[in-house]
């Protein structure tokens, strides 16, 4: 797959990243390391059931770009579309704080 996608995926862990506090960053960062894909698998696999379920309590709908993330690392063909559907989240995102701000004025 195209190393535009894997700096794509690699620049939304960051901003991911850069939104937690300090233990769970860590953790993340920790799960990014090549040596830690049987952890990083089951775990991706996890927090997409979550998402999806994140009609339920302590379930949130912050779980599914983040096992997105964790699975696109390790399955190349998923990393184009999980790119891009983390891109149009990412928009989607600054649209809103934006127009919160408008609000305030």
């Amino acid at each position: 797959m195209s190393e535009y996608y894997k700096q794509e995926i690699d620049r939304h862990f960051a901003w991911f990243e850069a939104k937690l506090p300090e233990k769970p960053a860590r953790f993340v960062a920790w799960l990014r390391k090549p040596s830690s894909r049987y952890v990083r698998i089951p775990l991706a696999i996890l927090l997409i059931i979550g998402g999806i379920f994140s009609f339920l309590p302590v379930l949130g709908l912050w779980m599914l770009p983040l096992g997105l993330l964790l699975f696109a690392q390790d399955v190349p063909f998923l990393q184009k579309p999980t790119a891009q559907l983390l891109g149009w989240i990412e928009r989607k995102w600054i649209e809103r704080e934006r127009a919160k701000a408008a609000g305030k004025r």
